[in-house]
């Protein structure tokens, strides 16, 4: 019983160092009014602070006197091991930043439109606070245009869309995403949560051209499904798609993300496409001959927790594997 709350006890101090600082505070100050006005804390929050150390610690560590408080025998018995731990933690996070800084050097990432806008703003943001040595450039085209500059190593990260389940040597699954029926205000088949593939036999369509990834996806699940998929306009610019769906009332075919402020302020209508779904998933690709140094390793990391973030907002879904 004895080793199991000490084993307790150091989970305590190595996961929660404010309520220790806390403790300092008190006892070098001799005062919770004092010790609160210093840190710029309630007092009655610091009480409560002390009063839950003390719980878990087993024991009282300050005796209550009419002058304030003072450090108990077991209080006195701590404070320097207390002391020690506070100065190792901040020499830690000076170590933290210390390397923070240290990371420097132009990350180039390469990226098609529609994955662009969901995360580059946000990693800018990112890379400015947490890492100010790292200069972003981000490079923006097709699918083919993004292969060719990784193979060529223009770019030392790239997000792509990959089909199918058996990804490349070197990627990361980040994300899974649907694909949805993209349609102008007032459309009746898109003005439904899902609309089957049936469904799309015949639309005019303004999509990709071949080779695109999601065009080769579409025309062969369309073959597979005995419909027709005829776009009476292709192109390749994301914009251009968005703007004629919306002026034009075509449809496309995009992931939610694509189109995510569009669909949210009323300017064009999106239904999920199901039996069957067409879906893919959102991949990031090293460049084979550069490989990751610390700061592309950096900047991957922070892409990540955008990705997660975003699936929590329903952009998309995390993908099994990152998850793992």
């Amino acid at each position: 019983m004895q080793a199991s709350k000490a084993t307790t006890l150091e989970i305590d101090i190595a996961s929660d160092l404010q309520r220790w600082r806390t403790f300092l505070a008190i006892a070098e100050f001799g005062s919770l009014t004092r010790a609160a006005l210093f840190l710029d804390r309630n007092q009655s929050l610091l009480s409560r602070q002390l009063n839950a150390l003390e719980r878990d610690c087993g024991a009282r560590l300050f005796n209550r006197t009419g002058r304030g408080v003072a450090l108990s025998d077991v209080g006195l018995r701590i404070l320097p091991q207390v002391k020690a731990l506070l100065s190792d933690a901040e020499q830690l996070v000076r170590e933290i930043k210390g390397e923070a800084r240290e990371l420097a050097g132009r990350v180039t990432l390469g990226s098609l439109p529609s994955i662009t806008f969901p995360i580059v703003g946000r990693l800018f943001q990112e890379l400015r606070s947490r890492f100010p040595g790292i200069q972003l450039k981000i490079l923006e085209g097709s699918s083919g245009q993004v292969e060719e500059w990784l193979a060529d190593a223009r770019v030392d990260i790239a997000i792509l869309y990959r089909y199918g389940n058996n990804m490349p040597e070197r990627e990361q699954a980040l994300a899974t995403v649907d694909s949805y029926l993209i349609g102008a205000i007032g459309d009746r088949l898109t003005k439904k949560a899902e609309v089957g593939f049936q469904a799309l036999d015949g639309l005019p369509f303004i999509l990709p051209s071949a080779p695109n990834g999601l065009r080769t996806t579409l025309d062969a699940m369309a073959r597979h499904e005995h419909i027709t998929l005829a776009p009476v306009i292709e192109a390749d610019s994301l914009p251009i798609m968005r703007s004629v769906v919306a002026q034009e009332r075509l449809y496309t075919v995009l992931p939610i993300h694509a189109v995510w402020n569009e669909v949210s302020s009323g300017q064009l209508q999106a239904a999920k496409i199901v039996s069957p779904s067409v879906q893919r998933t959102v991949s990031m690709a090293f460049s084979k001959s550069k490989g990751p140094d610390k700061a592309v390793s950096a900047v991957a990391a922070q892409i990540v927790r955008i990705v997660e973030e975003n699936a929590r907002h329903g952009m998309w879904s995390r993908s099994p594997s990152a998850a793992a």
